[in-house]
């Protein structure tokens, strides 16, 4: 199942996320992750794993387990690299071992103090505050990403983390426009009029975080997970699925992208039986309900500073 963006080509609607993977584990998750049939991986520069990521992507290749046509790999440029857009990319595609990105994303709306090339570093200052780079806007970041397109080195460009007024901006001064804003988004955070908005203005919306980050955010940032709901609990009953099925399975019948992040081999195929069962528009409404505007990610806690007050 896929999703056509506005650049014309495809996104397959259940992707694998790499954030927070063991390195030495990436092989073996790639790996089955192919043979369960996943087409669709989601890295980022910042999460420092892309040089494992890019020696299991040669050997699915070269052992003939899947064409690199067949697969779409998403990766994305750091707060650091915003005034070196072309150089990062290239660090990424080195380290990925691939000739071009199917999708390239500005991972935050924000400039940081370069730390070099691919570092990924969120240097502070001497207050404890992420070091904001104010002379670089997100527009001249933007056209740096669309070089990237007529250089071959990327198919289609995208946002993260951006809200409505940023993702106006961007549809204002792109000459290409972006094909995917990627954003938390999960039963507990459903951002109706953000995914609405951007969908309307043909925009394709990623869900990260799509099962509201579990027992991973649970550990980094002391939130709650929405897979723990009674109410969720009843609806996967009904299906005989999972909660962690059925959350995801909202999440396509959103028309949004989900990308799940998991280290352990059952989940992953757990995570991709998403297919064979439809929530009815009653369980839509159960689930649209709960939303209770609960963000799960919240890097301050990093950066000393709240992106998003």
């Amino acid at each position: 199942m896929e999703i056509t963006l506005n650049s014309g080509y495809k996104m397959p609607i259940v992707g694998l996320g790499v954030w927070r993977m063991e390195k030495e584990g990436i092989r073996d998750l790639i790996i089955n992750s192919i043979k369960i049939g996943y087409r669709h991986l989601d890295c980022a520069a910042d999460y420092k794993n892309e040089a494992e990521v890019g020696d299991a992507l040669t050997e699915a290749f070269n052992t003939g387990l899947i064409k690199r046509e067949d697969l779409f790999v998403t990766t994305k440029l750091w707060n650091s690299d915003h005034g070196h857009v072309i150089e990062a990319c290239k660090d990424s595609l080195k380290k990925l071992q691939l000739d071009y990105l199917d999708l390239y994303l500005v991972h935050f709306p924000v400039a940081t103090k370069h730390t070099g090339v691919g570092t990924t570093d969120s240097a502070l200052g001497d207050d404890g505050v992420l070091d904001i780079d104010t002379t670089i806007s997100l527009e001249t970041t933007w056209h740096d990403m669309e070089k990237l397109v007529s250089m071959g080195l990327v198919r289609s460009i995208g946002i993260s983390n951006y809200d409505v007024f940023l993702t106006r901006d961007c549809l204002a001064y792109s000459k290409i426009k972006p094909a995917v804003n990627q954003i938390e988004t999960h039963p507990y955070f459903q951002r109706d009029s953000l995914v609405k908005f951007c969908q309307k203005h043909g925009i394709c919306v990623t869900a990260h975080t799509p099962l509201g980050g579990a027992t991973a955010n649970a550990e980094w940032f002391g939130t709650v997970s929405c897979l723990d709901d009674p109410a969720l609990k009843e609806v996967a009953e009904k299906y005989k699925k999972t909660v962690a099925q059925v959350v995801l399975r909202w999440g396509i019948q959103r028309n949004t992208v989900v990308i799940p992040k998991t280290s352990k081999p059952e989940r992953l195929e757990e995570n991709f039986k998403v297919f064979d069962f439809e929530l009815t528009k009653e369980d839509m409404e159960v689930i649209k309900s709960m939303d209770r505007k609960y963000r799960t990610n919240q890097p301050a806690k990093f950066w000393g500073i709240d992106l998003y007050a």
